[in-house]
């Protein structure tokens, strides 16, 4: 899960700055060859083939709030023609389906989400019990499996820093020559995994540190300035004007000028930094930090079997965590309700599963997320978040498989590390080899830009010719916040909901189709693109678009609710 943080400009340093949101790892994932039932492709004629044009010119802010839902053959942007899905499905009766959201946490008061929540109706809120005897007490919305108190948040280890933890007593001052011969590849890994940890809480020690300064610089001089001009708001030529001979305040208002020039303001400069600082703090005092322990569930993390932990606390903090609720919005925000935004799909409750910390998630909290999902009825799963390392790896393995069984179909993100995760390791997935999938029930998304050029892929985004299956919109995303708020953010955790939602809208409509059925359909009525893009973490190298997935194609929800209604009536 991975957020990016507008351009600020710290002295010489104006640089956009990748931050996660639950872990810098983002998400991860695999879907490799499918083996999907053999229906034939429908016919030419079933999906859009008018020529494509990409748009010129710039978009106003409104446009490029509602693009992931525009159509690239009306608006020469390659959105998913939601609105013409729409008007396809128009008259026809739909039915409610429930998508299960294992995230952070969701704001489930959000004025735009409140009224599209599943409630467990056989559950009675506050009265201690376990009324439906499910396991679960007081489960009404879904349940909370990272516990704590009401609004609190949970900073985590990364998962590398949870097998250094594990380790290091066994091999405390040991070097390849001491060790026994049976231990020389988990040594190895050791090594490497306590390199990266020493490394990278150094690296955030000094990023602290730096940003720090610039802030308190920013913050001194704003304050000398607005001091100086009797006001709190001013412009460059103003702050120019106003000598300083204090070194550090002079500092301060050269970046000011900056700040100003490049069209920002100092106060959202301020709060930037503010973000920028509390991110490479979580991962001094908890990502990164061996000692570091951030389980509060009472729980053993390690024992599947110790369950009946966490409770019904779901949506988290609304101060520090935000992702859940904006992934939530993107698939279901209240359609046409002259507020916020528009999810995708209506007809849909929206399940709340918090397992999802700042920090890697555990196994354990994944298998057992996706099981409550199932048994209380979900249809679709979103999971925005993964990581690199999977001790426990066969328990989510496990939960797949009882997905599977139970037609639930599962998305999940591809990442946001720019990596090629045929090769790299991402978790969870559904395969264990990167070739042969274990289960037909998962579908793998990559994120795209609403730009259709060679800068369609987002320059973060993992990709994979067999391990991710689609690519959808995944670059300025609009959707809701906690406390009644909207933001623009991005990442492979925002193009799976938008997938999320279309599979809602074909299980709601045609729910004689299987999970399955669903995945092939999405897969397949995608748009594809012919050209040339630019591969992701690289500024000059170009690949063909379509050998960076399974279908190499870009998600449409008109083409896909066609194709379901065509294959539906052939069930």
């Amino acid at each position: 899960m991975m957020r990016i943080l507008r351009p600020i400009y710290a002295a010489s340093l104006a640089v956009l700055i990748l931050v996660s949101c639950g872990t810098t790892q983002t998400v991860t994932q695999t879907s490799t060859t499918p083996k999907l039932p053999q229906e034939p492709k429908p016919p030419v004629e079933a999906l859009e083939t008018l020529q494509m044009v990409a748009k010129k010119g710039d978009m106003t802010e409104a446009e490029i709030r509602a693009w992931p839902h525009m159509d690239i053959y009306k608006d020469s942007v390659p959105g998913m023609s939601l609105a013409k899905a729409y008007e396809f499905l128009n008259g026809k009766r739909g039915k409610t389906v429930i998508v299960g959201v294992i995230d952070s946490g969701i704001d489930i008061e959000h004025e735009d989400l409140k009224e599209v929540l599943w409630t467990n109706k056989d559950e009675v809120a506050g009265n201690g019990k376990d009324d439906d005897d499910n396991g679960y007490i007081d489960d009404v919305h879904g349940w909370n499996f990272l516990g704590g108190k009401i609004g609190e948040d949970n900073p985590e280890q990364l998962e590398l820093t949870r097998i250094v933890k594990k380790w290091t007593p066994r091999f405390r001052g040991k070097t390849m020559e001491t060790i026994a011969a049976a231990d020389t590849t988990d040594f190895k890994l050791y090594a490497k995994l306590k390199k990266i940890v020493d490394d990278k809480s150094a690296n955030a020690h000094n990023q602290v540190l730096q940003y720090s300064a610039i802030k308190d610089f920013i913050a001194k001089a704003n304050d000398t300035i607005a001091t100086s001009l009797g006001k709190k708001e001013y412009n460059v030529n103003e702050a120019n004007g106003i000598i300083l001979a204090e070194p550090t305040l002079m500092q301060g208002k050269m970046i000011i000028m900056r700040i100003l020039d490049g069209g920002d303001t100092v106060p959202d400069a301020l709060e930037q930094l503010t973000e920028i600082v509390d991110h490479y703090s979580n991962q001094l005092n908890a990502q990164y930090k061996v000692d570091f322990n951030g389980r509060v569930a009472g729980d053993n993390p390690y024992d599947i079997n110790d369950k009946g932990y966490g409770n019904g606390f779901v949506i988290g903090s609304k101060e520090t965590e935000s992702h859940g609720t904006h992934v939530s919005g993107i698939i279901a925000a209240k359609r046409n309700n002259g507020i916020g935004m528009n999810g995708v799909s209506h007809n849909v409750q929206v399940m709340s599963l918090r397992a999802v910390p700042d920090g890697d998630e555990y196994d354990k909290d994944i298998a057992l997320a996706i099981r409550y999902a199932v048994d209380n009825g979900a249809k679709v799963v979103n999971m925005s978040f993964g990581k690199s390392y999977s001790p426990n790896a066969e328990w989510v393995y496990d939960a797949i498989k009882y997905a599977a069984e139970k037609d639930v179909l599962l998305v999940h993100a591809a990442g946001n590390d720019g990596s090629d995760i045929d090769s790299a390791e991402n978790f969870p997935n559904d395969s264990k080899d990167k070739l042969v999938e274990f289960a037909n029930n998962v579908i793998t998304v990559g994120a795209m830009t609403r730009h259709y050029d060679e800068k369609l892929v987002a320059s973060f985004s993992n990709y994979g010719k067999k391990n991710v299956d689609i690519f959808a919109p995944g670059l300025e995303i609009y959707s809701t916040f906690p406390k009644d708020s909207y933001e623009s953010i991005q990442g492979t955790s925002m193009a799976s909901p938008e997938v999320a939602g279309v599979a809602a809208l074909i299980r709601s409509y045609y729910p004689t189709l299987t999970a399955s059925q669903v995945k092939k359909i999405i897969m397949e009525s995608g748009i594809e693109y012919d050209g040339e893009v630019l591969l992701p973490g690289s500024e000059t190298e170009k690949v063909p678009f379509k050998d960076l997935s399974v279908s190499g194609k870009i998600l449409n929800a008109y083409n896909a609710v066609k194709m379901a209604e065509k294959l539906a009536k052939k069930s």
